[in-house]
């Protein structure tokens, strides 16, 4: 108790430092910037403002008062992090359903950990801790990936490295935002899974699309009756047979998965009678295809 109190009294001796125009600390280098990295500040609720970069857009109202009643009990038990704007103004990175928890319950105060960074630096410090601690959805997810690569201007294997995903994960979570909107609104309400979602992916036309995702809705299917609905479309609605399917020896297959692999991409092998080949490796925009081109030349 007594470890618990002296916490306590740390963090509002940071806040009464924080509240002196005379130790206004915007960087790293600023006096008494020591004391205050690393260590948990009481910050009152006023003086934070919701983060713009957040990638969550939605919130379970029953799970947050669920939160708000643990938090009215408990008190907030992992702090915030937010990143100093100006002088006794932040902003949150990461921990909105405390914050907004916390608002809820009636708290006036909250312990968060301060950051200071710019704003590019705030959307990937968001973004990322985003993507490895909160359960978003998977369009929710590939949107996040989406702007890191956009706006920090990072590839697919940097990202990788960053998130510690691997590579064909992230593209595979980017191939989901070419679906039509309407089936990225039933991922993202829980009406079907990333599973289905990159069965779709593989439907050109976007009415056939969505006409499969009427019948997944109606007759519940599961992934594996949408791949093999995906897969009798395909061949113009004719089921696939074993006769019908081009066999690829076993020799090539494992090369083939480890093209996939490191391509980010599906790899197809197609063989003549005679033993000559065609590799296929196909791309999804000038972006994809120059990030396939460094890969093969060995630039990336």
């Amino acid at each position: 108790m007594a470890k618990a109190t002296r916490k306590q009294a740390l963090g509002r001796g940071l806040s009464a430092l924080l509240k002196d125009p005379e130790n206004d600390i915007k960087s790293a280098e600023d006096k008494n910037a020591d004391k205050l990295v690393g260590h948990i500040v009481e910050l009152e609720l006023s003086s934070i403002e919701v983060n713009p970069f957040q990638p969550r857009t939605s919130f379970n109202e029953e799970s947050l008062k669920e939160l708000a009643s643990s938090i009215r009990e408990l008190g907030v038990i992992q702090p915030i992090t937010v990143r100093k704007l100006d002088f006794d103004k932040y902003q949150l990175v990461s921990g909105e359903r405390r914050f907004r928890a916390s608002r809820l319950v009636g708290l006036k105060t909250i312990p968060a950990y301060i950051r200071i960074a710019n704003d590019q630096e705030s959307l990937e410090m968001a973004l990322v801790e985003n993507i490895q601690r909160q359960d978003l959805d998977p369009i929710e997810i590939s949107l996040s990936y989406q702007r890191l690569i956009d706006e920090i201007q990072l590839t697919q294997e940097q990202l990788s490295e960053r998130i510690g995903k691997n590579r064909s994960t992230i593209a595979n979570y980017l191939r989901l935002l070419k679906l039509d909107p309407i089936i990225q609104t039933g991922m993202r309400d829980g009406f079907l899974s990333m599973g289905h979602g990159r069965a779709l992916i593989n439907v050109d036309d976007t009415q056939k699309q969505l006409e499969i995702y009427e019948k997944i809705i109606q007759k519940s299917l599961s992934v594996r009756e949408t791949e093999k609905l995906v897969r009798e479309l395909n061949s113009d609605g004719k089921p696939t047979t074993a006769s019908k399917k081009s066999t690829v020896p076993t020799t090539y297959k494992k090369g083939i998965k480890e093209f996939t692999e490191y391509l980010g991409t599906k790899v197809d092998v197609k063989l003549t009678k005679k033993g000559s080949g065609k590799l296929t490796i196909p791309f999804s925009s000038e972006e994809d295809f120059e990030r396939i081109k460094k890969l093969i030349r060995g630039e990336a």
